[in-house]
């Protein structure tokens, strides 16, 4: 189980947890559940909007002895890669309980569970962190970043799972990645430059290709050593 989470609004988390997703769906059946409350749904990220299968809303009573295998027949795909969204539509708050029982009913079906994570669940400590092998932040090298890796430096501290950062630069940018692990007290994994062809390919197929953002995912598959 890998959790994504944005040190700071805007620096790609989801779009990393989805090209993370997808690299792991080539080698393991992989989910990607979008836990994030503040964003349109992670079908909308990927594209799949459109494509018919339950999202969070459908699940709301699913607490209980959940059986994975029929959670994954539900839901949308995005190519080979199991999709539970939000609804844009139907916004709905679902029971922390039920949410606690689906995921574990995932992780106990499929070889890989992203998680697209929520900053304030994770600083109220609602995020279930302690279930993730590893956590990935996702920040840019500004002030903006360190102040919001820090503010979730004590629930990662707590759940004593693996952290790493992925830093994406930029020309004018006031850091340096190393200034952002060195102030916040966690390890560089990756650095990757702007991709500026990316929000205009991820508006015609959903997010993908071979540029830095593919790069970062690659970066942190290999970093955990899954189908490595």
């Amino acid at each position: 189980m890998v959790g994504v989470v944005g040190a700071a609004g805007g620096v790609g988390a989801s779009t990393l947890a989805a090209l993370v997703a997808r690299r792991l769906s080539r080698v393991t059946s992989t989910a990607l559940v979008d836990l994030d409350r503040g964003a349109a749904g992670m079908d909308v990220v990927v594209g799949v909007e459109d494509v018919e299968g339950a999202r969070w809303p459908d699940l709301s009573g699913a607490g209980g002895d959940v059986r994975g295998a029929d959670v994954v027949a539900l839901l949308p795909r995005w190519g080979a890669c199991a999709v539970l969204s939000a609804d844009r539509t139907r916004p709905t708050t679902v029971d922390p309980g039920v949410r606690l029982d689906v995921l574990h009913a995932l992780a106990c079906e499929v070889g890989a569970l992203v998680l697209d994570l929520d900053r304030g669940t994770i600083v109220d400590g609602d995020a279930p962190l302690a279930a993730c092998d590893a956590v990935v932040v996702a920040a840019r090298p500004d002030l903006r970043s360190v102040a919001g890796a820090l503010a979730l430096r004590p629930r990662l501290d707590e759940a004593a799972t693996t952290c790493g950062l992925v830093v994406r630069g930029g020309a004018s940018a006031a850091l340096g990645a190393a200034d952002v692990g060195a102030a916040s007290g966690l390890d560089v994994w990756h650095v990757a430059r702007r991709d500026r062809a990316l929000v205009a390919r991820a508006e015609r197929v959903g997010p993908g290709g071979r540029g830095p953002a593919a790069r970062s995912a690659d970066a942190v598959v290999r970093r955990l050593g899954i189908g490595t």
